[in-house]
């Protein structure tokens, strides 16, 4: 709807006027058949999850948000009791993703120079470390397959520049480096250790990110196990700077010791030994900055939010490009840019880049020549960041938050409570990432003076996910098939555990029709999406069952915030126990249709027997149960 999108293009200038939104080339995942960026989670196996193609890491030019100008302020909140309404696991993830690290950023000095003849980064490769007490433990360093001193090195180094190249297809997510090998190849550079003088071998390491810190690493073998086991498989020296009372290095095993922080003390350090870790640290930061060379500095996991996107479905981004004055901003006057109703996706690319319709007509707003429209569209998410606000006020069109929110979103009353939403329910899905985007947006939109609140949603719940089996097939291309659960049955072994499955129903995929036996992979149980063919229809349910067996099933089963792994029996069961109910109320009934029949004098229905002192007391308590009953169902 573009009178609501129309406020996203909107905000996104007034944050490019404040420098909250900008433009930046970053390396994203590139499919070469649909000519997209892909997610992390599209790449599969290093290939695109539709196409097949292998993934390739390019250079692509998009608009950030700096959402890490709001780090402090987004991690305030959720490790203090600023939030109490919202549970302590969702407090933590987010803790974890925005991830605050206190350590030491210096420089490794260098005289390698580029083709022009002039230092590479100025003579300096920077790293970040929170163990800065084992610097003297430094035996090599090792950069991302995109650093400088990486594209330098490959240059006359056929071996290298092939091993970069097939880096460039590895995941880049870090739940993907920390499970995928460890790979390095030697550059044949060195660097200089900052303290001791010495020469430092420099390494291409394929779990170095570019988009991490510096993109370079200090290597450390003997006090952490990354670098412990990469040491062990390129026979790289392992030098102990740090010792815990009553324990022994084994310098081909790993011990978890090695990494402690809590009890060390530094050994083999030179004027460093005998120190704490905190000692160590500190006297370590102190002989950097002396040279010049590095500080105490804090740095962040998160990371600034990448909102451009190379497809239809999304808000039109507000910039003209133009050839004299390149990208500029479209008047707030010509808003909302709207996409074109008769645009039709192909799967090969970005089509409104192809559509002649969207850029017609379209010209410099400085100096009236002919420009085009910027093709990227905004992140979903964006909609998602602030939909809520404009819930009391939908329909207006002379501001992004009106009058219709004052009361809950502009005026906020810290003595009455009043801060946001009362309550919020999402699922636990959208911890770190729908939950943390609109906490920033409503940050900057007090900042900008639109609302008057720090923080969007005072209460959350976590509503649990409903789970089913998940089963699925690779495709010929590489990409996967998911079965429906009712066309599967499981493969079990002699104990009676799940080990694989095949279709018991003829079903369609990718590859044509498979027939009965076919053997499908199974997955285990996961979160019921449509996107993996494992949803139960309600209306089926319904149909089947009547709709208070499909609400006793889903409310009973387990608490609101714990998951539900769906099963048909149980499901019987509901149904089984409504029928009892039912089949008990009918027996009342006839009770009182008797009791005009029963002995008492004048009785013509169960309400005019007179009970005893102990049915009175029994009848009290089923009333009571019953009003409680009614009372929580409809809260």
């Amino acid at each position: 709807d573009p009178s609501y999108y129309r406020w996203n293009q909107w905000l996104f200038l007034k944050m490019l006027d404040k420098g909250i939104a900008y433009r930046k080339t970053q390396v994203v995942n590139w499919d070469p058949v649909d000519q997209t960026v892909l997610a992390n989670e599209q790449v599969i196996d290093g290939k695109g999850w539709r196409t097949g193609a292998v993934v390739e890491k390019r250079e692509i030019p998009g608009y950030y948000l700096k959402i890490t100008d709001y780090a402090e302020e987004l991690l305030d909140f959720v490790t203090g009791d600023k939030l109490p309404g919202w549970p302590e696991r969702v407090k933590l993830m987010q803790e974890n993703w925005i991830g605050k690290s206190e350590g030491v950023r210096f420089a490794f000095t260098h005289d390698i120079r580029g083709a022009d003849g002039q230092l590479i980064g100025d003579g300096k490769m920077y790293v970040f470390t929170t163990r800065a007490d084992t610097i003297m433990g430094v035996t090599f360093c090792a950069v991302a397959p995109e650093h400088p001193l990486a594209t330098h090195a490959a240059r006359g180094n056929a071996e290298l520049a092939a091993f970069i190249e097939e880096c460039k297809t590895g995941g880049t997510t870090e739940a993907e480096l920390a499970t995928q090998e460890k790979k390095g190849l030697r550059t044949g550079l060195t660097v200089t250790h900052p303290i001791t003088g010495e020469p430092v071998d420099v390494w291409v390491g394929n779990y170095v990110l570019m988009g991490y810190g510096d993109g370079a690493v200090m290597g450390v073998p003997a006090h952490d196990e990354r670098d412990f086991a990469f040491a062990l498989k390129y026979g790289i020296e392992i030098k102990q700077v740090v010792l815990v009372d009553g324990e022994t290095y084994d310098y081909h095993r790993w011990q978890d010791w090695y990494g402690d922080k809590q009890r060390s003390v530094t050994i083999n350090s030179d004027s460093f030994s005998g120190l704490s870790h905190k000692e160590a640290v500190a006297a370590v930061a102190h002989a950097l900055h002396e040279k010049g060379l590095g500080d105490l500095k804090t740095t962040w996991r998160l990371r600034d939010w990448g909102v451009s996107r190379q497809r239809y479905w999304g808000t039109p981004i507000p910039i003209i490009h133009c050839d004299e004055h390149g990208a500029v901003p479209v008047p707030e006057k010509d808003l909302p840019v709207v996409l074109p109703q008769d645009c039709i996706p192909d799967g090969s690319g970005n089509p409104l880049h192809k559509h002649e319709g969207f850029h017609a007509g379209v010209t410099c707003p400085v100096c009236g020549k002919a420009a085009r429209r910027e093709t990227d569209t905004m992140d979903t998410f964006v909609d998602s960041s602030w939909y809520f606000m404009r819930y009391c006020d939908p329909k207006n069109a002379d501001a992004m938050v009106g009058d219709g929110t004052a009361y809950w979103m502009r005026d906020q009353n810290l003595a009455t409570g009043g801060s946001g939403m009362d309550q919020y329910i999402g699922g636990i899905e959208h911890a770190i990432l729908h939950l943390l985007y609109a906490r920033f947006w409503t940050k900057v939109m007090r900042d900008l003076g639109l609302v008057g609140i720090d923080e969007p949603f005072t209460k959350l719940l976590t509503q649990g996910m409903v789970l089913n089996h998940i089963y699925s097939r690779r495709t010929a291309k590489g990409g996967k098939d998911y079965f429906w659960p009712h066309d599967v049955e499981h493969v079990l072994d002699e104990t009676g555990k799940i080990v694989g499955a095949k279709l018991k129903n003829a079903a369609t995929s990718s590859d044509g029709q498979l027939p009965v036996g076919t053997a499908i992979d199974y997955e285990g149980v996961g979160t019921m999406s449509k996107s993996k063919n494992n949803g139960v229809d309600p209306q089926d349910l319904i149909e089947k069952y009547g709709a208070d067996t499909a609400r006793l099933y889903t409310m009973f089963t387990a608490p609101p915030e714990a998951t539900l792994e769906w099963n048909d029996a149980a499901v019987e069961g509901s149904y089984r126990f409504l029928r009892r109910v039912w089949n008990f109320g009918l027996k009342l009934s006839a009770i009182d249709k008797d009791a005009a029949l029963a002995s008492v004098a004048g009785a013509t229905s169960l309400k005019d027997v007179q009970f005893g002192k102990e049915a009175k007391a029994l009848r009290l308590e089923i009333h009571t149960v019953l009003k409680q009953v009614d009372y929580d169902y409809q809260r």
